[in-house]
């Protein structure tokens, strides 16, 4: 099952880009047995500075036709790390081909795309700057994978 991380802005060169693709490498190495990956990020720019509908549109976009989508949205379902090891698990276990990661800009995601998102993942009801929400969602990507291997990355 490929992996996509669709959002709104550029993550420039620093620490975040660094970290976020750290835990790319290891979740592509870790997760190619699991039948997880390859990651890819797709970053989106309203240039014309529409708001949340014309970022919705160009995230839309983004997500390959078919595609799971799990927008990241505090409002959404607050997992473990082992509880997000088996959703992953059994969406790849139901044939999805393709799962899209979205993370919307400044203001979040507009209703129109949070409502065709066939599910809501939250990091707790605290918001996240974006450039952090792609680090930790990275790094949980490569711990579910060392849960699903039986690796000892995770510890309960």
């Amino acid at each position: 099952m490929r992996v996509h991380l669709c959002a709104v802005g550029r993550l420039r060169a620093g620490p975040e880009r660094d970290l976020v693709q750290d835990y790319v490498t290891r979740f592509d190495r870790t997760g190619r047995a699991l039948r997880l990956g390859p990651f890819a990020e797709h970053e989106v720019e309203d240039k014309r500075g529409g708001g949340m509908e014309a970022e919705a549109e160009l995230l839309a976009r983004a997500v390959p036709n078919g595609a799971l989508i799990c927008v990241m949205d505090e409002r959404g379902k607050v997992l473990s790390s082992p509880e997000f090891a088996d959703q992953l698990a059994r969406w790849r276990a139901g044939g999805r081909q393709d799962v899209a990661f979205v993370i919307g800009g400044a203001d979040g995601i507009a209703p129109v795309l949070r409502d065709r998102a066939d599910f809501a993942l939250s990091f707790g009801r605290m918001v996240w700057p974006h450039m952090l929400v792609r680090v930790m969602l990275a790094e949980q990507l490569y711990r579910a994978a060392s849960i699903l291997s039986g690796a000892p990355y995770h510890r309960v």
